[in-house]
C-alpha cells in the first residue's frame, strides 16, 4: 500500500491571486503570441475573434469550472478526482489527463528550448545586424538540427521547470507565478505599445481585426472551439490539479473567469505586438513557429532599439513557455504524490528525467534522427506526431470525459454545490448545467469529428 501523502508534499495555493496567476500562466503559452492572432487574421479577423470569445464563454469557461470543481471536491490529482467522483472505472479517464500532460510536456519542452537559444542570440547581438529571410531560416535550421544544442536546450528548460515544481505549490509554483506573470505582462504590454506606434502599424492591426464574416464556415467554427479548449489548458488535467490546491473559502467562479479573461487578453495583446511590427517592416505574416523564429528576426534591425526589442521578445516567449511547462509537470507529479505516496522531490526528479528521455527523439528528429515520415511515409516527424496525439486528440477526449462525468455521472448539481462553496453564488447556474450536460459535449464531439475528417491539429 502506498504511504500516506503528507501536507508538505501536496501543499496548496495561499491566495486567490496566486491561483489566478498560476492558472493563467498554465493557459498562457507560445500559442498566445503567434498562433491565436495569426488564426484570427486568416479566418475573418474581428469576426473570428467574436466567435472565439463566444466559444470561450460558452465552452471554455463552463468546462474549466467543471474541472476546477472536480479538483476542489476531491483535493486530488486527475486520476484520484475521476475515481472518487465516478468510481474506480473512471480512474482511466484521469490517467488519460496525466499521460496527456506528460506527452505535451515532452514535445513542448523542445520548442520551449528554442526560445532559450534565440534569447541567447538576442543578448549576444545576433539580431542587431541586418538579417534577411534566407539567413534567418538558416539560423533556425541550424539550431533545431544541431543534435547537441537541441537536446541541451530542451534539457535546460525541463531543469528550470523541475526547480520550480520541486519547491512545492505555495513556495514554488505560486511564488514563481507571482514573479513571472507580472514581468511577462509588463514586457508584453510594453512591446505591444511600441509595436502599434511604428510607422505602418495600422495595417497589422487591420489584418487581425477587420471583420470578414464571409470566412466564417464550419472549419472556422471548429478552429475557434479547438483554440478555446487548447488555450485554456482544458482536457489535460491541469485545471483539475490546480483546482485541488485552491482554498475552499475563495470564490471559484471569479478565479476561473479571471483566468479566461487574462488568457484572452494576452492573446489579443500578442496580436498587437506581432502584426504591427511585421507590417511596419513590410513583411507579410506567416503561420506556425516560423513567425517567431524565422520572420521576427528579420525585422529587429529595422526597429528603433531593435536589440532591446529582440531580448524582451524572446524573454517574453521563454516566460510564457515556462509557466505552461510548470503546470504540465505538476499534473504528473501530483499523481505520484497523491496516488503512489511519493515524496515531491522524488516525483519531480523521476518524472522530469523520464520526460527528458521522451523529449530527446523529438529534439533529434529535427535533424539527427530520421523523421517519422521517413519511417512510415506519413509526412510528419516525431515532434509533429506527439503534438497531434497529445496536443489534439487527447485534449479533445479529456474535455469530453470531463463533460460526461460532471454533467451525468457525478451530476451538475453536485458540481454546482462545490463551485458555490464559501457562499459564492454561480451566476446563471441553470444555464451552466445545460451547457455542461448538453452543449459542451456536443461541441467537443463536433471538434473531434472535424479533426478526424480533416487531419487538423491545434
Amino acid at each position: 500500500m502506498s504511504a500516506p501523502t503528507t501536507s508538505s508534499d501536496r501543499g496548496g495555493f495561499q491566495s486567490r491571486l496566486g491561483f489566478i496567476l498560476a492558472a493563467a500562466g498554465s493557459a498562457i503559452g507560445l500559442g498566445n503570441i503567434w498562433r491565436f492572432p495569426y488564426t484570427a487574421g486568416e479566418n475573418g479577423g474581428g469576426a473570428f475573434i467574436a466567435l472565439y470569445l463566444l466559444c470561450v464563454l460558452g465552452l471554455g469557461v463552463p468546462v474549466m469550472l467543471a474541472e476546477l470543481a472536480m479538483g476542489r471536491a476531491t483535493r486530488h490529482n486527475p486520476v484520484g478526482a475521476y475515481a472518487r467522483l465516478g468510481g474506480r472505472r473512471w480512474a482511466a479517464a484521469g490517467g488519460l489527463g496525466v499521460v496527456t500532460g506528460f506527452g505535451i510536456l515532452a514535445f513542448y519542452s523542445v520548442v520551449a528550448g528554442w526560445t532559450l537559444g534565440y534569447l541567447w542570440h538576442a543578448v549576444s547581438g545576433t539580431f542587431a545586424q541586418p538579417i534577411d529571410a534566407k539567413t534567418s531560416g538558416a539560423l533556425f535550421s541550424g539550431l533545431i538540427s544541431d543534435p547537441v544544442w537541441a537536446v541541451v536546450l530542451a534539457g535546460l528548460f525541463l531543469a528550470l521547470t523541475m526547480v520550480v515544481v520541486r519547491a512545492g505549490v505555495g513556495g514554488g509554483i505560486e511564488t514563481a507565478s507571482k514573479i513571472l506573470m507580472p514581468v511577462f505582462f509588463v514586457l508584453l504590454l510594453g512591446l505591444a505599445l511600441r509595436s502599434v506606434t511604428l510607422p505602418g502599424a495600422s495595417k497589422g492591426i487591420a489584418f487581425m481585426f477587420e471583420a470578414d464574416f464571409s470566412k466564417i464556415r464550419a472549419p472556422v467554427v471548429a478552429a475557434a472551439m479547438g483554440q478555446a479548449m487548447f488555450s485554456l489548458s482544458l482536457g489535460m488535467g491541469a485545471m483539475i490539479t490546480y483546482g485541488s490546491y485552491f482554498p475552499r473559502h475563495e470564490n471559484l467562479v471569479v478565479a476561473g473567469v479571471s483566468v479566461a479573461f487574462f488568457d484572452t487578453l494576452i492573446a489579443l495583446l500578442g496580436g498587437f505586438l506581432v502584426f504591427p511590427a511585421l507590417f511596419a517592416a513590410g513583411i507579410e505574416p506567416s503561420a506556425g513557429p516560423g513567425l517567431v523564429f524565422v520572420v521576427m528576426p528579420t525585422i529587429f534591425h529595422h526597429l528603433p532599439a531593435g536589440q532591446l526589442f529582440a531580448v524582451a521578445f524572446y524573454a517574453l516567449l521563454a516566460i510564457a513557455a515556462l509557466t505552461s511547462t510548470i503546470s504540465l509537470l505538476e499534473v504528473v507529479v501530483s499523481y505520484f504524490v497523491d496516488e503512489r505516496g511519493w515524496r515531491r522531490p522524488r516525483a519531480v526528479y523521476l518524472v522530469g528525467g523520464a520526460c527528458f528521455l521522451l523529449a530527446v527523439p523529438s529534439a533529434l528528429s529535427q535533424g539527427a534522427l530520421p523523421a517519422l515520415s521517413d519511417v512510415l511515409g506519413t509526412g510528419q516527424g516525431w515532434l509533429d506526431w506527439q503534438s497531434v496525439v497529445f496536443g489534439t486528440y487527447s485534449l479533445i477526449l479529456g474535455a469530453l470525459l470531463t463533460c460526461v462525468l460532471v454533467g451525468w455521472r457525478w451530476g451538475a448539481e453536485a458540481a454546482r454545490a462545490v463551485v458555490e462553496e464559501g457562499g459564492h453564488r454561480l451566476p446563471m447556474a441553470a444555464l451552466w448545467s445545460v451547457l455542461v450536460r448538453y452543449v459542451c459535449p456536443l461541441a467537443v464531439v463536433a471538434v473531434l469529428v472535424y479533426v478526424i475528417r480533416t487531419g487538423a491539429s491545434f
